[in-house]
């Protein structure tokens, strides 16, 4: 960027154009060569299906007595089978993948789960299908006339105390010394 603004480019095309030279003179500076010309690179030893298990974000997560525990504000809920029936006050692995997928297992075995969103916000749409939302809101309407209104305070909250006048007798006065 600070190279286009030298230059004065500003517009995409010459900057386009600038590119070429500049990558040049860049190589030109700061390239070295290798200290060994042929490749170095290993073949990958392991099966292609096990790349994803090592390419995704691991953590464990503890187990409740209810079989749920939270990832990343989502409350998972594990189901009950002979396998998770041992699992609750014991950690379990949880897999992210990079396609948002999530995996937990326990010593390598998947654990069928449900996932709840903390998050959830119902949408007007979802709640009325149609365009004319009358009975829904007349319906809203009634609850809330149902309901007695609550009373805001406003400034100032109020407390329980009133001042009687009488003043504190010295049960928790400082008695002074005679020294």
């Amino acid at each position: 960027m600070k190279e286009l603004r030298l230059a004065g480019i500003c517009d995409m095309a010459a900057a386009n154009a600038f590119l070429p030279g500049f990558i040049a003179r860049y190589n030109a500076t700061f390239a070295k060569v290798p200290r060994r010309p042929d490749d170095l690179h290993r073949a990958l030893n392991v099966e292609p299906h096990r790349l994803r298990d090592i390419l995704c974000w691991r953590d464990e997560r503890y187990v409740s007595n209810q079989l749920a525990f939270c990832y990343d504000r989502l409350r998972i809920i594990l189901q009950e089978n002979e396998i998770t029936c041992g699992l609750p006050g014991k950690s379990i692995d949880t897999f992210e993948y990079s396609d948002g997928r999530l995996e937990f297992r326990w010593q390598g075995v998947a654990l069928p789960h449900t996932v709840f969103d903390k998050d959830q916000h119902v949408t007007h749409a979802a709640i009325t299908e149609n365009k004319h939302p009358s009975a829904v809101l007349a319906h809203i309407k009634a609850a809330q006339d149902k309901a007695p209104p609550k009373k805001r305070r406003a400034g100032k909250q109020r407390t329980q105390y009133t001042p009687t006048g009488r003043r504190n007798t010295g049960w928790n006065i400082a008695a002074p010394t005679g020294r």
